[in-house]
């Protein structure tokens, strides 16, 4: 390995240093509390490292986001594969329920740590974007072949997001104790299941 290498190398473990301590604390104190120097005391150097790679802890936050939406929209795409788009859409939701639950901090980042300023045109809500045209081709492929016909194809996307949205922040934010003698897996998985059947009725 030449120099340069080596050094590029570094550069890309620091990166990710950065980015696995700057997780932690996000989700310890939040986004307004959290601070360079407290991410740099996190991963043990001192704040002027941490310039040298991001500009400020929204740089860090929106990379930690990006990385969020990437993971979860590739795992949405190996699916594509599946021919029928009701399956496709079946299944997307049970990826993404199990996303959640494989992937808590980034969750809890990506839709529960909210963020003081939030620009439309930033590269990490183009990916979110990305993700939400995703599902929503995916009905309007079940609406081609007849299911939900009736329904406005917007307004449909945003009611199953809302609702495996809605398992997984109870789970992410450890709201799910009141359902006494139930665990976790078993609240998401049969509660999705009741969701598809009334897709399935539909």
């Amino acid at each position: 390995m030449s120099i340069a290498e080596r050094k590029q190398e570094e550069k890309q473990e620091m990166h990710q240093r950065i980015l696995n301590g700057a997780r932690k604390i996000f989700l310890e104190k939040g986004y307004e509390k959290t601070s360079m120097r407290n991410i740099a005391n996190e991963i043990n150097y001192s704040a002027g490292i941490l310039y040298f790679h991001f500009k400020d802890k929204t740089e860090i936050f929106q990379e930690l986001q990006k990385e969020g939406f990437t993971l979860l929209l590739n795992q949405l795409k190996v699916l594509n594969s599946v021919v029928d788009p009701f399956e496709r859409l079946k299944a997307s939701g049970r990826v993404f329920i199990q996303f959640a639950q494989e992937n808590k901090d980034y969750y809890n980042l990506m839709f529960l740590v909210e963020e003081a300023v939030k620009d439309p045109t930033e590269n990490r809500f183009k990916i979110a974007q990305e993700a939400i045209n995703h599902m929503c081709s995916m009905i309007r492929d079940c609406q081609r072949q007849g299911k939900f016909k009736d329904m406005d194809t917007d307004y449909f996307t945003f009611m199953v997001l809302s609702a495996m949205h809605g398992i997984c922040a109870l789970f992410c934010k450890d709201r799910t104790t009141s359902f006494i003698n139930k665990t976790n897996e078993e609240l998401m998985e049969n509660g999705y299941d009741c969701f598809v059947a009334l897709l399935e009725k539909s």
